[in-house]
């Protein structure tokens, strides 16, 4: 049970990542990061950077590569929401 509650946290954690990766092709689309909250994504990487951390000290893999992939989308985010600021 513990496997499978684990498993569906990591998916859960993946679904987390792509939802960030549907504000990034936003921004790029229209070249514009009006309405994006750059603080707020600084602070959604710092938590995600804190949760590897976590997943590497606990021996959590799934929390690990889940996190690591939401910071790379969010991290995306974050440097986007920089570059095309108005």
């Amino acid at each position: 049970m513990k496997e499978i509650i684990g498993y569906l946290f990591g998916m859960g954690i993946l679904v987390n990542a792509a939802l960030f990766v549907i504000q990034a092709v936003k921004i790029v689309k229209i070249r514009s990061a009006n309405g994006v909250s750059t603080f707020t994504f600084s602070g959604f990487s710092i938590l995600q950077i804190t949760g590897i951390l976590h997943g590497y000290f606990q021996g959590d893999m799934y929390l690990l590569f889940g996190m690591l992939a939401s910071l790379l989308s969010c991290g995306t985010v974050t440097v986007l929401s920089i570059i095309y600021r108005s």
